[in-house]
């Protein structure tokens, strides 16, 4: 069954990556949840689940064999701007516990659905940092995702895709919607929001 209901401001949703198994689950707060943007609010001090270490390449075709831990995020408050249907997520990141913008992250992941405890995606490995400014950017874990090219793990179309979406995505942030990220830069979590916590679910591959 396909799960429509948008969710209010203030509740808590569980954001998961999963393929095979669940890598990553993190509690965060919903800020907004429309058909055309969903934001989340991950705060310093949630605690999730997470990779015990970064997969090398050579161990990206066995999942099995890479151990999901409990996980505390910690060195920065996030802010994640979703659009459904696009297969990226901006993050605004500032110093934890200020309005200090540490970057404009760019995770590259697989387009957002929804769950009965929140939202499932799948992390795409290349990311990209833009400064607080927005003048200029990099490319991140570029080295790790040429070698899982390399080895087959993205196919040469699947990867082109990414490394597409990824300027895209730079082009969009930085110019033609930077208005709207920009409103968001300086926005206030309510004061009275505890920490989210994570779902007893989190683990079932398959939710309705």
């Amino acid at each position: 069954m396909s799960i429509t209901n948008f969710k209010s401001a203030g509740e808590s949703a569980t954001l998961r990556f999963v393929e095979s198994k669940v890598f990553g689950a993190f509690p965060t707060i919903v800020v907004q949840d429309s058909a055309e943007l969903i934001i989340l609010y991950m705060p310093a001090g949630v605690c999730g689940k997470n990779v015990d270490h970064k997969p090398a390449t050579s161990e990206l075709f066995s999942a099995d064999k890479i151990d999901i831990i409990d996980f505390q995020w910690k060195r920065t408050d996030v802010l994640m701007l979703i659009v459904p249907g696009e297969a990226f997520s901006t993050y605004i990141m500032w110093k934890t516990g200020t309005k200090d913008l540490d970057c404009w992250y760019v995770n590259l992941q697989e387009p957002i659905c929804r769950t009965s405890i929140g939202f499932d995606t799948m992390d795409n490995m290349l990311d990209v940092v833009i400064s607080p400014d927005m003048s200029t950017w990099r490319w991140k874990d570029d080295d790790e995702f040429a070698a899982a090219q390399k080895i087959g793990f993205y196919s040469t179309e699947k990867a082109s895709e990414i490394w597409a979406e990824g300027e895209r995505a730079v082009q969009l942030i930085t110019q033609e919607r930077r208005d709207l990220y920009k409103k968001w830069e300086m926005w206030q979590a309510n004061p009275e929001w505890e920490l989210p916590i994570l779902s007893p679910d989190w683990q079932k591959v398959n939710l309705d």
